[in-house]
């Protein structure tokens, strides 16, 4: 089986290689990115992580894949800058089993568009290519950036599904979503 391989304008989305992981921690796994994602990781956290995102993908067929700046020249070029993709929700509490989309990119890749153009990708992915009949994102009040990107995305808050988890470094996970009808009517608005 190939594996998944997905091209934006900027960014490549793909599945990991053993040589994506040292990068991927070092430009990741600081105190800005990790601030409402629970907190740095030690050696044991960095591989449950690992473990889990390569069980996504074998169990589902999806992950929160490699997210790569494409090799043009400008900054970060050929860069690994984080992860967006797509899981089945499995926080304690939460609306385990629908499909969540998820991303965390590199502090020196925020504000230059790329988590909207990876986000963005991994709906299109998820509704056309996963079967996904909406997708939702989790996040805490706090993380403004982050909910900020599912209000842009098309994606509405959804109280009646937010929950008590404190693994985010809150104490409480608060939920968007979009229905794959949400979906495609913002898709004819933009064509």
């Amino acid at each position: 089986m190939s594996g998944f391989y997905l091209e934006t304008d900027r960014l490549i989305l793909r599945d990991w290689r053993e040589k994506d992981w040292a990068p991927f921690f070092q430009h990741t796994n600081t105190p800005a990115v990790m601030r409402w994602l629970g907190g740095v990781l030690d050696e044991g956290k960095k591989q449950w992580m690992r473990d889990r995102l390569e069980g996504y993908r074998r169990d589902h067929g999806f992950t929160f894949w490699v997210v790569e700046r494409k090799d043009d020249g400008g900054h970060l070029a050929g860069e690994l800058l984080g992860f967006c993709g797509l899981k089945r929700s499995n926080q304690e509490g939460g609306p385990m089993g629908e499909h969540e989309a998820g991303w965390r990119l590199r502090e020196d890749a925020w504000g230059k568009g790329y988590a909207r153009e990876a986000a963005e990708a991994t709906l299109k992915a998820g509704f056309e290519q996963f079967g996904a009949p909406h997708i939702i994102a989790l996040t805490v009040d706090e993380n403004i950036g982050s909910w900020g990107l599912m209000k842009r995305m098309g994606m509405t808050r959804r109280k009646d599904l937010d929950f008590a988890n404190d693994e985010f470094g809150a104490e409480e996970i608060i939920v968007y979503s979009i229905t794959r009808e949400e979906w495609t009517k913002t898709q004819e608005t933009t064509l």
